[in-house]
């Protein structure tokens, strides 16, 4: 009979039931009941004492190990069996940890007890966040410049950036007049930002650091760093004018080139050969060229009659020819001068997409003034009247077809143009065209528009929805992400 209550029990060393037994001993005491746990809002990770802070998702091992380091010293007297979370509203600031603990009590007998800890989750600022709040602590800048009326550029190398994660280490991202300022709180950081700039876009770098301050008894000097990339000033449709010197080196191409994409390299082609060349980043600065035209001085024109050209004899040491191109030769004449009888005659990479009657832009050669030291030493005769750059379709139809999308940088905008939207039109507009610059960006579905049949027999581009990705939308928790299982 239990010595406390008479109940008849099986024999045990206390002689006492297990209710008398809870009644005279408890086991969890001087262990706290609750406590505190310190929250970053910012980059949403828990302070670990001292001073450490450690991404935790909720109901995850890591964020179980922290609550019981936090009890260590109270546990050290009793034998933890058990240990695990109880569900609480991920927006409700408390954490509730369900744990087992044994202890040996009167003569021997052990004694097993559940009880449940309360965690209160207290907001604090980590000392990184502090940083970036101020705006104004930095270690390192990265400055991309290139100086071109058109971003075009900017926009591929801004999809690469989103695609490969390297914005996600960046303390604020600042948009200038010429390029973007990215800002790190290590120079590694920065240092890397500038070798992936070097891999993905033809650019050249410099490097300078300024100090800040030095502490003459521990020999520890505090710099900061400035990098600057410049791009080369060189956008897809840009007709360019080589130097002898360079065409030669290339495969004795013609020196009146089209820039057909810029990727980590530079491709021209000769409108009149088809001859192709790629040209890097130390190439161009040994040979520096320069665009002829800026993108708003394109012309309208219509193709009055083409022909396909047979192929050429290649010349004596002639290089690579393009096979996606098709060469034909053109009379073309301005929409502007459409009561005049003024025709032009033009070789033409576009033979494969031009038929007569259809719109074409390009660069009046005929009737301009070429402010360039190379092409004012060519024969005149060596140059074409008319340069076709790219066919025209009607752009409102092609936006209002347009069933995706592409994500953006979060930056500071500063002295912002009027004409950036056009501008990133004609962006998306070259990636459904361009087939080879799409492989390297992520382009997502657009689910706002309904999806079109690829069969439409107008010939506007588009991009298939083989080549989409569907644009995920995670509800996440509180602490970013899913819990891992709980631990038992």
């Amino acid at each position: 009979l239990c010595c406390q209550c008479g109940v008849p029990i099986p024999p045990n060393p206390a002689n006492m039931c297990v209710g008398c037994l809870r009644a005279q001993v408890d086991i969890t005491e001087g262990i706290p009941k609750q406590g505190t746990v310190h929250f970053c809002k910012q980059c949403e990770r828990y302070l670990q004492p001292p001073g450490t802070w450690i991404q935790c998702t909720l109901e995850s091992r890591e964020l179980l190990a922290l609550c019981l380091k936090k009890m260590k010293a109270s546990l050290s007297k009793v034998r933890l069996i058990d240990a695990g979370f109880i569900w609480t509203e991920p927006h409700s600031k408390r954490l509730k940890l369900k744990l087992t603990v044994q202890k040996e009590v009167i003569n021997g007998a052990v004694l097993q007890q559940v009880f449940v800890v309360e965690y209160i989750v207290q907001s604090q600022m980590c000392e990184d966040c502090h940083r970036i709040e101020a705006k104004d602590f930095w270690k390192a800048v990265v400055q991309v410049r290139q100086k071109t009326l058109h971003k075009k550029t900017f926009y591929y190398l801004e999809q690469l950036i989103l695609k490969h994660r390297l914005h996600q280490n960046t303390l604020r991202i600042k948009e200038i007049h010429d390029g973007l300022d990215f800002y790190y709180s290590s120079k590694q950081q920065a240092q890397k930002m500038v070798d992936f700039l070097q891999c993905t876009v033809p650019s050249r770098s410099k490097s300078s650091q300024r100090l800040i301050s030095h502490d003459i008894h521990s020999n520890v000097y505090n710099y900061k760093s400035t990098f600057s990339v410049e791009i080369v000033p060189i956008c897809k449709d840009n007709v360019v004018c080589l130097s002898p010197k360079l065409a030669q080196s290339l495969g004795n191409m013609g020196q009146i080139c089209v820039c057909i994409r810029v990727t980590s390299t530079v491709h021209l082609i000769d409108p009149r050969t088809l001859q192709i060349a790629e040209i890097d980043g130390s190439t161009y600065w040994r040979h520096p060229f320069n665009s002829l035209f800026h993108p708003k001085q394109l012309e309208e024109f219509i193709i009055l009659d083409i022909n396909r050209v047979q192929e050429k004899k290649k010349g004596a040491g002639a290089g690579a020819r393009s096979n996606k191109h098709t060469l034909a030769e053109a009379w073309v004449q301005k929409t502007s001068e459409l009561d005049t009888d003024h025709q032009y005659f033009c070789s033409t990479h576009l033979g494969h997409i031009l038929n007569p009657g259809d719109l074409v832009l390009g660069f009046d050669l005929a009737n301009c003034n070429l402010n360039d030291e190379f092409a004012n030493k060519m024969n005149p005769h060596t140059i074409p009247d008319v340069v076709l750059i790219k066919k025209s379709y009607d752009r409102t139809k092609r936006q209002r077809r347009r069933n995706w999308k592409l994500k953006e940088l979060e930056r500071d905008r500063e002295g912002m143009e009027s004409d950036d939207e056009r501008q990133y039109q004609d962006f998306l507009e070259d990636l459904e065209e361009d087939e080879a610059i799409r492989k390297n960006i992520n382009i997502y579905r657009n689910a706002d528009i309904p999806v079109e049949s690829d069969t439409d027999d107008e010939g506007l581009p588009r991009i298939s929805l083989a080549e989409m990705l569907e644009d995920l939308h995670i509800s996440e928790d509180a602490t970013g992400g899913e819990g891992a299982n709980m631990m038992t």
